[in-house]
């Protein structure tokens, strides 16, 4: 079968995968090449076990790879082969030089627009999948237009909204699509083409088009208004401790105004993930960078206070357990920053576990799909740490438990169970606030939420 397009995604992570599953599964006529600097990725993305876990995700790759949906390590062709191109590669935090700590770190970004103009034998559309700051288009224009040699390249950016743990429905049933371009009669047609796929499986209505500086700037904005929710419940949720309010009662009663609507708003020890702390410096140093400091003062805010609670989630544990948690087990439920996810960045577990082995405690890490990503990120650290999968055999003779995940799977744990095997006197700390208090505490535990006042044997 002759395929009407050719389209490449350079980068095969968290974005890149899914993304391009979704429009083989949807576009079959479509030929789709997913291409990566890293060849064991590709050899996952090729084999029976995936790089990535996402509910949905092996049924889809399962059901186009090999068909429309290929997987390979040769850059270079790909780009002389496809005609779209979309950029998906990882832009972290800068750790050096100007900006280090919040700006975005662009040289792999950069290394890929050079090597689309190096490989490039034909005009192509290439369009931003990854986070970019507001301008990037320009410099990628830059770059690609560079040659003069009768290759024009349109730049797009079609930032990615998805959500881990729930991507492959929020690709098939997305809020909306964001698609910017230059105001061109070039650009304009470039966007055309990528409504055109689209359009194969979302109604035009969802499809939102703007200039490319707007798009850029949306997807941070997006993020950074997310994180702001979770760190104004978060915020209060302190405020309930010392009042002795309940911040789930507070919640419900703010979440049921219309203007403000009851997502995000469920205390807990902090965000994580690879976007929201990161976008959030992006933007902080962007307004800097304009010179709008108290812009940059307020976003900046959010972020201290996600570091503020697991500071505080750290310190509840260590004044609970009577001031000193060396030569104590404790367990973590949960490592993943998110439900139905393995990825582990800047998850607030990751923290919490430093801070314990750092006051000499005894950690147990257990995990369902993320304990592979928590031994590398714990690889440096010294001090006692367990990893096991099983969290009746994790528990088992620990001083305490931490939710740090809100894993269904914790929710329905036989607690009894847990509690005879336990060190006295036990302690939970609900991370997530995702178990029933109450019980916890008839079962014999101390039983400190997050927002709420503790329950307590002493």
């Amino acid at each position: 079968m002759t395929m009407k397009k050719n389209i490449l995604c350079i980068g095969a992570g968290y974005v890149g995968g899914p993304t391009m599953a979704m429009i083989a599964h949807k576009c079959p006529k479509y030929k789709i090449t997913v291409v990566d600097i890293n060849p064991q990725r590709i050899a996952e993305w090729n084999s029976d076990t995936l790089p990535i876990y996402e509910p949905g995700l092996d049924e889809l790759v399962l059901a186009t790879r090999g068909k429309n949906l290929f997987f390979s390590a040769d850059i270079a062709a790909g780009i002389r082969d496809n005609d779209i191109i979309f950029v998906s590669v990882n832009t972290p935090t800068k750790t050096f030089g100007a900006g280090a700590g919040m700006a975005a770190d662009l040289q792999f970004w950069e290394a890929t627009a050079r090597q689309i103009l190096q490989y490039s034998q034909s005009s192509k559309i290439v369009i931003e999948k990854s986070t970019l700051p507001v301008k990037t288009a320009l410099t990628m224009e830059q770059i690609l237009n560079s040659a003069h040699n009768g290759i024009f390249f349109d730049v797009l950016s079609n930032p990615e909204f998805m959500a881990e743990g729930t991507a492959i429905q929020d690709l098939e049933n997305p809020d909306r699509i964001l698609i910017g371009s230059r105001e061109t009669e070039r650009g304009l047609t470039a966007r055309q083409v990528l409504v055109d796929i689209y359009t194969h499986w979302i109604p035009p209505e969802k499809i939102v088009t703007s200039n490319i500086w707007s798009s850029e700037l949306s997807k941070l904005v997006a993020n950074a208004f997310l994180a702001q929710r979770i760190s104004s419940i978060n915020a209060i949720s302190a405020l309930c401790e010392k009042a002795e309010a309940n911040i789930g009662e507070v919640a419900r009663a703010v979440g049921m105004d219309s203007r403000i609507g009851a997502k995000f708003l469920n205390a807990s020890v902090g965000f994580g993930g690879s976007c929201f702390k990161k976008d959030i410096l992006n933007l902080v140093y962007l307004c800097r960078s304009y010179g709008l400091d108290e812009v940059a003062d307020y976003w900046e805010g959010v972020v201290k206070i996600n570091e503020y609670q697991q500071n505080r989630f750290t310190m509840t544990m260590l004044k609970a357990m009577f001031n000193t948690l060396a030569a104590k087990k404790i367990c973590l439920l949960g490592f993943a920053f998110k439900a139905n996810t393995g990825d582990t960045r800047e998850s607030p577990a990751l923290f919490i576990a430093r801070r314990l082995l750092e006051e000499k405690a005894e950690v147990v890490i257990s995990d369902p799909k993320a304990l592979q990503n928590a031994t590398i990120d714990l690889k440096d650290v010294r001090g006692s740490i367990r990893y096991v999968e099983d969290p009746y055999e994790a528990t088992a003779g620990c001083h305490a438990i931490a939710v740090m995940t809100e894993w269904d799977l914790y929710r329905n744990l036989d607690f009894k169970r847990i509690y005879r095997t336990m060190s006295q006197p036990a302690f939970i700390f609900d991370g997530r606030n995702i178990l029933d208090h109450r019980r916890l505490f008839d079962i014999g535990f101390n039983v400190y939420p997050i927002g709420k006042p503790p329950l307590t044997h002493f």
